[in-house]
């Protein structure tokens, strides 16, 4: 099945040039533009995608707000990544706790975009590598916490270690071989920690470890 896509931007030679990029693989299908905000959130209602691509400075609605109320709507529900030529810290953190699953500068290369459109569309997140250490580098920068919060208690202590990989950036092969354990197992507990702590993917349960101090970057 292919991978149903909506692009939101309010420039129209962007939509177009994404349109062409994406049409151009044989598991992708660019099912219907917007550009705003308020005709996003209409179009993932209408077209039901599996990801909406996401500009962020936009008229009427930016693509903050609507991406917030996409990912909370009960007739929608796609995956959204936020595509832009603004990388400032702001509107990276915003993204990420407006419900978003990937952020990419739109400077980046092709197979970059491609590859994050599948990868979103399968449940998983992506940040460009840029971001990431950006963000670890300020939250390097922060005050950590003395204890953990009361909500990490909801977690046994294999789900806390397993969290403590996934933010670390390890993958579930990754994880489960620094565990000892079956891939599946590492699935299974990733769920019930997303579950749980009531995230919906890895890029808030990444961003939810370093702000509550349960990891620290470039400690072993």
């Amino acid at each position: 099945m292919s991978v149903r896509v909506i692009v939101a931007d309010d420039q129209e030679l962007v939509r177009t040039g994404f349109r062409v990029i994406l049409d151009s693989e044989p598991d992708i299908e660019v099912v219907g533009e917007a550009g705003d905000g308020q005709q996003a959130i209409e179009a993932a209602r209408r077209h039901n995608p599996d990801v909406v691509l996401m500009d962020i400075r936009m008229p009427h609605l930016d693509g903050l707000e609507a991406t917030r109320r996409i990912v909370t709507d009960p007739d929608a529900g796609p995956r959204v990544l936020i595509l832009t030529t603004f990388d400032l810290d702001e509107y990276v953190y915003e993204a990420l706790r407006s419900g978003a699953s990937g952020f990419l500068l739109k400077d980046g290369p092709v197979d970059q975009l491609l590859s994050a459109v599948r990868v979103v569309a399968r449940g998983d997140a992506l940040l460009a590598p840029q971001i990431t250490r950006r963000l670890i580098a300020e939250f390097s920068r922060r005050p950590h916490p003395t204890a953990l919060p009361d909500r990490l208690e909801m977690l046994t202590g294999r789900e806390l270690e397993v969290l403590k990989l996934v933010a670390r950036g390890f993958s579930n092969s990754e994880i489960a071989e620094e565990l000892y354990v079956a891939e599946t197992t590492i699935r299974t507990h990733v769920g019930r920690i997303l579950t749980k702590l009531g995230l919906r993917d890895r890029v808030q349960a990444v961003v939810l470890a370093y702000e509550i101090g349960l990891v620290r970057p470039g400690a072993p």
